[in-house]
């Protein structure tokens, strides 16, 4: 008999190949037959009218101290994911030394927006060098596999102290400490490096990214160390990428192919429309197509669904800098909702301005907010925005907008998108999902827990663009199901899955696409300490299977582990 066998299902096998009916063999945690199979198995999972596709491999993630005290990796277990990487965007919790630690996890909560009392309360440290991490990681029981980069700003304060954390040019002397660093750590099974380009990534004291400012001499120097090993990523957060400099595209492009070309070495970047210059992917794209062309590794990193912030009493919201509101803001839920109620109240903070000034990069033009409603809805047409509603209704647009933030007694929550939705269409990021050159990112599972949750992208992949987008054409689910596994398990070099083939990892996904539902995203107060975060939930994954072990059924947690770290190869 078989361990396992998925009977009946449409089989989306992750190589962008037409989908086809198949049961599926397991055995030993690995695929051992696919077509008709007719012994039978130990379990069997009943796919018909249901479509298996191989495990999600997210490749952004940021869940480098949640590792240690949550085996599941919530909220990005949840939508199908079998492998993610994290340590990404330069910054992560090793190498460190002891008195460090309270930095490192500054720096953490002031780049990724992690709480840093939840840090504090629930990393389980066990180590000082990226190896030692790596051994951590890999002796904690998990339900999906981890794979690491090694973190640019950490190893750079390591290296150089307060000179590193400060950006101070370094030194010949520093330089190859660093590279030896990353070389070490790709040795022990990290696979690739990360770094952080962007001025609007910065430590709770307000400090830009170690290596934010780094030369090119210091750039190529980790990226040589990756050569020198033979294997392993370059990952980073450019400059520019939210125009914030739009000078900068070109210049960090140029370094990055010519980096790329010397080294073979792949270089995947945050690759984002913004509203600065909203053409400028076009053209920016256009260099990736021309190095792809030439055999050149350049990988733009892209995202599914606008990144912007969820508005909301339980988060920020638009309100919360106006002087009489900010009298309440620390009130449980209830009571601030009643409060916010009364008509005395209501009439004051409308009457208000906004005691300090909004971030010129995110603004609060109503005519970009709009409710998220049940099921969500991340490509809102401009006629839904809550300015558009108002002129609707003929009231003022803060007025409804105080409303909206009222209702489901103060839970609901409102969409701003930042980036990757300039026109208010996603038109642009379907061009961008059907670019040879693209990978798919940016979902930054673990960060940012108070005003996103793009951990869910996985599953809006396959609601939205396979199903039930209206504003534009949907694509064929082979394409997403390929762009969500191989497309990500190649480029880190992860041949052994992100496939569905004999021989190949069983990690798989068993979904029912009719009942495919993406909750909204609401806040919970479960990590360490009691703080908050906003998570997602979805219906309709029937199972997902790591290395043959069914983790999730029915959109539940079965207790089992097979997971683990996953090390360069």
């Amino acid at each position: 008999m078989h361990e396992l066998v998925v009977r009946g299902g449409l089989v989306v096998d992750g190589t962008g190949g037409a989908p086809r009916l198949a049961d599926v063999a397991v055995d030993g945690g690995r695929v051992t037959e696919i077509g008709r199979v007719d012994v039978a198995g130990v379990e069997e999972i009943d796919a018909a009218g249901q479509v298996v596709t191989p495990g999600f491999v997210d490749i952004h993630t940021h869940y480098d101290g949640q590792v240690t005290w949550d085996p599941t990796l919530s909220p990005t277990s949840w939508h199908g994911v079998t492998t993610l990487v994290l340590g990404n965007c330069g910054v992560g919790f090793a190498p460190v030394e002891e008195h460090k630690r309270a930095w490192l996890i500054g720096l953490m909560e002031g780049v990724e927006d992690i709480p840093g009392t939840a840090l504090h309360e629930g990393i389980k440290w066990a180590w000082e060098t990226f190896p030692e991490y790596l051994d951590a990681v890999d002796s904690t029981p998990l339900a999906l596999d981890v794979a690491a980069l090694a973190p640019h700003g950490a190893i750079r304060a390591y290296v150089m102290g307060e000179r590193g954390a400060r950006n101070e040019p370094a030194t010949p002397a520093d330089i190859d400490a660093m590279a030896a660093i990353v070389a070490e750590a790709v040795e022990a099974g990290a696979v690739g490096v990360s770094t952080s380009r962007t001025i609007l990534h910065k430590a709770i004291d307000g400090e830009a990214v170690p290596g934010t400012f780094a030369a090119e001499d210091e750039l190529f120097a980790l990226g040589r160390a990756l050569a020198k090993v033979g294997r392993g990523v370059f990952e980073l957060a450019p400059a520019g990428i939210q125009g914030e400099d739009l000078s900068a595209p070109d210049r960090e492009v140029a370094w990055m192919r010519t980096l790329a070309a010397e080294t073979g070495r792949p270089i995947t970047y945050g690759f984002l429309q913004h509203d600065v210059a909203p053409r400028d992917w076009e053209r920016l794209l256009e260099v990736a197509t021309e190095a792809h062309a030439d055999g050149i590794p350049l990988r733009p990193q892209i995202t599914g669904r606008p990144i912007g912030m969820l508005l909301g009493l339980q988060g920020f919201n638009p309100f919360r800098t106006r002087p009489t509101y900010m009298t309440l803001a620390d009130l449980p839920l209830d009571e601030l909702v009643d409060r916010l109620r009364e008509p005395a109240v209501r009439q004051a903070i409308l009457g208000e301005q906004d005691s300090v000034p909004m971030p010129s990069y995110i603004g609060m033009g109503l005519d970009r907010i709009f409710e998220l409603g049940d099921p969500p809805e991340y490509e809102p047409a401009p006629e839904a925005s809550v300015a558009a509603e108002a002129a609707r209704q003929g009231m003022d647009p803060y007025a409804l907008l105080y409303e909206l933030l009222l209702r489901r007694e103060g839970r609901e929550l409102l969409l701003r998108p930042l980036v990757g939705y300039s026109d208010l269409t996603l038109e642009p990021v379907r061009e961008m999902l059907l670019h040879p050159a693209t990978v798919l990112g940016v979902g930054d599972g673990g960060a940012h827990v108070r005003v996103i949750c793009d951990a869910s992208t996985p599953t809006y992949m396959l609601t939205h663009w396979v199903r039930d987008r209206s504003r534009g054409a949907t694509l064929p689910i082979e394409t997403i199901v390929h762009k969500m596994t191989k497309n990500n398990a190649d480029l880190y070099g992860l041949d052994d899955r992100g496939v569905l083939a004999p021989g190949k990892r069983a990690d798989l996904n068993v979904i029912d696409m009719e009942r495919l539902t993406l909750r909204p995203p609401e806040f919970r107060s479960d990590l360490p300490g009691g703080a908050a975060r906003l998570v997602q939930e979805a219906a309709g994954y029937t199972a997902t299977v790591v290395a043959g072990t069914i983790t999730r059924r029915n959109d539940t947690d079965t207790g089992a582990r097979p997971g683990g770290l996953v090390r360069s190869a």
